[in-house]
């Protein structure tokens, strides 16, 4: 396989890696150096900034402010950025800009388009995703959030949670249920609601890691217009698929290297405590290294798909169960290098609610041990680690589907396999 770039990216990695040269500090160390509100202080900044290089809509076409750039010029871009230890913007935007703004242009209106995409742009709108709710999480195709159109409007009833930055956000895009007599997949429909009406309640609920990040947001007689259906009425389920493959060849690329930089950190956490002699923990780091490299691998296979325009498959779901599954070994190793230190955290926490610290923060037992929190989380959101093993056997081994419960009975109870087999420590 060949796994270099061409020509005309390579030109383009030069044109961003000046940009970088050019906008960063000579003693510039990664966003994860600075202390919380220096940090969120250069993000805003740093927003901007990639906004008027035009970076923030590299592959949008120029008429929606774009510079029609392809999906491998974004890919370069985002290995700059993670390489460079900057920010794609601020947290929302993964949500605006990446998901929402990327979907309204493969299925959005025209009027949607010209709307929209100006504001995401600038900041002026800020989004949050509405799929989950509590009896729909993995089965998202069971929610019960209904919209009844009335008139020029949409009335929406229902609940979700687990909405991130929700309460950060002026706009949520809505899951909702428009015919109840469809199939559990039909009759589902992708709503654009305003969150500042009376009709929506956002209640935050802190993690165990201390942070506020997930919200549940109640929607009781809310409304939005008749015209801010997303893919056509009923047509919501074909829309959200598409919508969750959007970063699948960003995060293909950006992850391995966000892992080995937690790996160089674990490294250095080691010689920092004294243990970079210990054999086991030499033994388990180079564990750590080798799926990291496993990893990379992976997501060339990944994103080679995705650059053809392949839809989702199983190896999307080989890739999440991977690096969320190998996550909390990584961080079980820094808490055991730390100790009883590890159970007193000090110094500053992630800014990030979601996978690693960021690059160039310091080696605080606030940092890894926050970590080793989230880390946990990594095996549930975006599909939990059983429901991936559960597609890989049904779609990849070709296993019968898992038997179901009826009414009345209890589940049935599975062994759960460790994806990588005996640990060698």
């Amino acid at each position: 396989m060949d796994i270099s770039y061409p020509a005309e990216t390579e030109t383009f990695r030069t044109e961003v890696k000046g940009f970088l040269a050019e906008a960063l500090p000579p003693d510039w160390r990664g966003i994860g150096a600075l202390d919380e509100e220096a940090a969120w202080a250069f993000a805003r900044d740093w927003r901007r900034r990639l906004a008027g290089r035009g970076y923030l809509s590299l592959t949008w076409p120029e008429q929606y402010g774009g510079r029609g750039l392809s999906k491998l010029h974004q890919v370069v871009m985002m290995e700059e950025l993670a390489l460079a230890g900057v920010p794609f913007g601020l947290p929302q935007d993964t949500f605006g800009v990446k998901m929402l703004a990327n979907t309204l242009l493969r299925w959005g209106t025209e009027e949607q388009k010209s709307h929209f995409l100006p504001r995401i742009l600038s900041g002026e709108d800020t989004w949050c995703q509405g799929y989950s709710e509590p009896d729909a999480g993995s089965d998202l195709a069971s929610l019960k959030t209904r919209a009844v159109l009335d008139g020029e409007q949409w009335v929406i009833d229902g609940q979700k949670v687990w909405t991130s930055g929700a309460h950060h956000s002026d706009w949520i895009f809505v899951l909702a249920r428009t015919d109840r007599d469809a199939p559990k997949h039909r009759g589902i429909s992708f709503l654009l609601v305003p969150l500042d009406q009376p009709g929506v309640e956002v209640r935050p609920f802190r993690m165990m890691s201390g942070q506020l990040h997930f919200n549940e947001v109640f929607f009781t007689g809310a409304r939005t217009r008749a015209d801010l259906v997303v893919g056509g009425v009923d047509n919501g389920w074909t829309v959200a698929q598409s919508l969750l493959g959007v970063e699948r060849g960003e995060e293909a690329a950006t992850n391995p290297i966000l892992f080995r930089a937690e790996v160089e950190r674990l490294v250095e956490l080691a010689r920092q405590y004294g243990k970079d002699k210990d054999p086991v923990v030499r033994q388990r780091i180079a564990w750590c290294w080798s799926k990291v490299e496993i990893m990379r691998y992976l997501g060339y296979r990944i994103l080679t798909g995705w650059l053809k325009g392949a839809e989702p498959g199983p190896e999307t779901s080989i890739a999440k169960l991977y690096w969320s599954e190998y996550h909390t070994e990584v961080t079980d190793l820094a808490m055991d290098i730390m100790g009883l230190h590890g159970q007193v955290p000090v110094g500053r926490p992630p800014l990030r609610t979601y996978r690693t610290d960021d690059p160039g923060a310091a080696n605080s037992s606030a940092s890894w041990s926050t970590t080793y929190l989230i880390a946990r989380s990594g095996t549930i959101y975006a599909g939990t680690s059983q429901v991936q093993r559960n597609i890989l056997a049904e779609k990849v081994l070709g296993l019968p589907r898992e038997p179901r419960a009826t009414a009345g009975q209890d589940p049935p109870v599975g062994r759960i396999v460790e994806p990588f087999g005996p640990r060698p420590w």
